[in-house]
């Protein structure tokens, strides 16, 4: 039992490297028919659908892994790097092929498509960056974030980011238009950047105490992500991000709650 943690955590690994295999496979080829060798076009949208969900069982690993660790009282040095390296893959890297396949898309859509430089892509890798950027901080500052996250956690931006290929898909949501706009996408890679190595407090997902004044904020958040699936479809990800940011500007710790680790 005492692996446990860090196969969960090996298990979120293994669904991050997963999401990018897919991810990167996610383009428009031709496959020839080995029946009458006939010559066929795959679009490679599923593929991008797919690499979205693998990062999402990549977040549930990532939530398990800790639950588990705080059931068993099984904490190590490794088992904290080990997490972290497992969600640069998972929440870093992944999300930064998304974006990339985001910007590629929306520069092959204008004028100068085939002049257009690969540059015009690589902003999508600052999300790794950071991502990097804010996990090392955040070990060797973990002690000092007892009820709350310094920065955006980088799982948040990982699923707000792996969201996008589930709007593509239903292509029907006007989000799809955005994801077009390369000069939209430029904007949020910054402001997540900017997010995850700010001073800003984030309230962790999980409560310490199961009373109202230490999940309200946790509760509201899901009562308004269920409440806007009907509606929204895959786009309510996008109601949860925004009020888990807005939450976490308002959110006041209970103050017995700073001196308690969650960890």
């Amino acid at each position: 039992m005492k692996h446990l943690p860090n196969i969960l955590t090996l298990g979120n690994l293994f669904c991050g490297c997963l999401a990018i295999a897919y991810i990167l496979t996610a383009q428009p080829y031709v496959y020839r028919n080995l029946g009458d060798g006939s010559l066929q076009w795959i679009m490679g949208t599923e593929q991008f659908y797919l690499g979205s969900i693998f990062i999402g069982i990549a977040a549930i690993f990532d939530m398990l892994d800790g639950f588990v660790a705080r059931a068993l009282k099984l904490f190590s040095p490794i088992g904290k790097d080990l997490d972290s390296l497992a969600d640069m893959v998972s929440f870093g890297v992944a999300p930064s092929m998304i974006m990339f396949k985001c910007l590629w898309d929306a520069t092959m859509q204008e004028k100068n498509a085939f002049d257009a430089s690969m540059l015009n892509m690589a902003p999508a890798f600052l999300i790794a960056c950071f991502a990097a950027l804010r996990l090392a901080k955040f070990n060797i500052t973990a002690s000092t974030q007892k009820a709350y996250f310094r920065g955006m956690p980088t799982p948040a931006v990982g699923l707000l980011i792996g969201s996008f290929p589930l709007f593509i898909w239903n292509n029907s949501s006007p989000l799809v238009q955005v994801l077009h706009n390369k000069w939209a996408l430029y904007a949020l890679i910054g402001l997540l950047c900017f997010f995850m190595v700010s001073e800003i407090k984030f309230f962790k997902f999980m409560p310490s105490k199961f009373k109202l004044a230490y999940f309200w904020p946790q509760l509201v958040i899901i009562v308004g992500t269920a409440a806007a699936i009907p509606f929204l479809k895959a786009a309510a990800l996008l109601v949860a991000f925004v009020l888990y940011v807005l939450l976490s500007l308002v959110y006041k710790y209970p103050t017995e709650e700073k001196t308690e680790s969650l960890t």
